[in-house]
């Protein structure tokens, strides 16, 4: 059976990273644009009341994602190190037992936030006068939730099979989609916040349809199945797999639940509108990062499950080079046009100019995050999955969470405490990151060492 991605083995580093990294931050950063472009409109035409109606519904928005994210990286990593062992019964019962998850995990997730949502958007810091924004927008965008699942997880598998292209148009259909419909219903038309879920919405089920066609096409050519499958050892492998990326993903929404809540309290609202907006442009930055890095765990899994540690090597290096080359200059850009990119949201030049400063010390310390980044994909590629998961909650749930506490309740510095406290954790994560990878190195020599003797011998 020739599977496309035999690439992952024969293929030169660099092109085959590059293959992979672009589709996937541009499908990245058109997937950010569905809430970006939601958070666009209404901000300019409501202004901030609807961009904390969108900051408070964040958290469960990036909940569904992360669930399915987690899916979708556990099932296509887990694939490719199947394939690269040769192993192609374990790569179909994988997929299988993927799509099972999708339907026992993300289906009552979403039943559970409807049923508890006023309670849930009161707890995510929405004041009175967000509150009915906020409970409006994310009862129409939670109808949604199953076919942007699908389309996360469907597209992830497709690509760990060889196919770039289905995560980009896929998501760039939706997008594009959203956009038209969002300027519709919401400057045209006035409908509203309701009228951008509503085209949130639409846009995800068009895009749906379009990945399920040719994820269709796929399990006739690789012979899958759509049947229930939820065998413990592959749906345990996939969740522990993925469960980093889990961690990943919605920690974003529990920091900025957490940290609505504390600037509620010292900041008022215009502190939580502040940290919305920043929070929207930095997405941007991080979309490089994590795409190459992202990009790099398929091709990692493949070669560390055929054996082959010399390519394994060239791999992480050249994702490393990569990766703070690209976080060097979308740095250098989004520092010197905060004031324009924050503008595109928002037309209060006091709001702008705060969030201009805000901006700038969040991401002071932003390109040494590569390191971190590639050190958090490789271990999860390689299936070390709880040190994956320990790197993934230190820099936001244990520093930055923690310091915005204390330098906000105890030395009532106000919202610049939290400011600073994102600077302090990507520089001690990333520190971290570093002196493992110099560990690593030092045991992937020896296991190249190892293997040269047993080639010669």
């Amino acid at each position: 059976m020739e599977l496309d991605n035999k690439v992952f083995a024969e293929g030169k580093v660099g092109k085959v990273l590059l293959k992979f990294s672009v589709p996937t931050i541009i499908s990245s950063l058109v997937a950010e644009l569905y809430n970006m472009v939601d958070t666009l409109f209404l901000g300019r035409v409501i202004g901030a009341k609807g961009i904390d109606a969108l900051i408070v519904a964040f958290p469960i928005q990036r909940l569904i994602i992360a669930a399915s994210v987690m899916i979708a990286v556990g099932a296509s990593t887990s694939a490719a190190r199947s394939c690269g062992e040769g192993d192609y019964e374990a790569m179909k019962d994988t997929i299988s037992s993927a799509l099972s998850l999708i339907i026992t995990i993300i289906i009552p997730t979403v039943i559970i936030i409807f049923l508890f949502k006023d309670n849930i958007i009161r707890a995510l810091g929405a004041s009175d006068a967000i509150f009915p924004y906020a409970n409006d927008y994310i009862t129409i965008v939670l109808m949604g939730a199953f076919f942007q699942s699908f389309i996360i997880v469907g597209s992830y598998i497709m690509m760990a099979l060889g196919d770039t292209k289905i995560v980009l148009t896929s998501t760039s259909i939706g997008a594009i989609c959203n956009v038209i419909l969002d300027y519709l219903s919401v400057v045209v038309f006035s409908y509203g916040v309701k009228g951008a879920a509503t085209s949130t919405v639409i846009s995800q089920f068009i895009s749906f349809m379009y990945t399920l066609k040719h994820f269709i096409r796929t399990k006739k050519a690789y012979n899958l199945s759509f049947k229930f499958n939820l065998k413990k050892v592959f749906w345990a492998q996939i969740l522990s797999t993925g469960f980093t990326n889990f961690v990943i993903e919605s920690e974003d929404g529990i920091v900025v639940a957490v940290l609505n809540n504390l600037l509620a309290r010292h900041g008022g609202d215009i502190g939580i509108t502040i940290l919305g907006i920043t929070s929207k442009i930095s997405m941007f930055l991080y979309v490089t990062v994590i795409g190459i890095s992202s990009s790099m765990q398929p091709i990692a899994a493949y070669n560390y499950g055929a054996g082959d540690y010399k390519r394994l090597k060239e791999v992480v290096k050249k994702t490393t080079i990569a990766v703070f080359i690209s976080s060097i200059i979308v740095w250098i850009l989004a520092a010197v046009f905060s004031e324009q990119m924050i503008g595109l949201f928002i037309k209060d030049q006091y709001i702008i100019e705060e969030s201009a400063k805000a901006f700038r010390i969040m991401i002071a310390a932003f390109p040494m995050l590569s390191f971190y980044y590639v050190s958090l994909y490789y271990y999860q590629a390689v299936g070390r999955t709880k040190l994956a998961f320990v790197l993934s909650i230190t820099e936001q749930i244990l520093i930055v969470i923690p310091l915005s506490f204390i330098f906000l309740e105890v030395f009532n510095m106000g919202p610049m405490g939290v400011w600073i406290s994102y600077p302090i954790g990507s520089t001690v994560v990333s520190l971290i990151s570093i002196a493992l990878l110099k560990e690593w190195k030092i045991r992937i020599n020896l296991k190249i060492k190892k293997a040269a003797v047993v080639e010669t011998a």
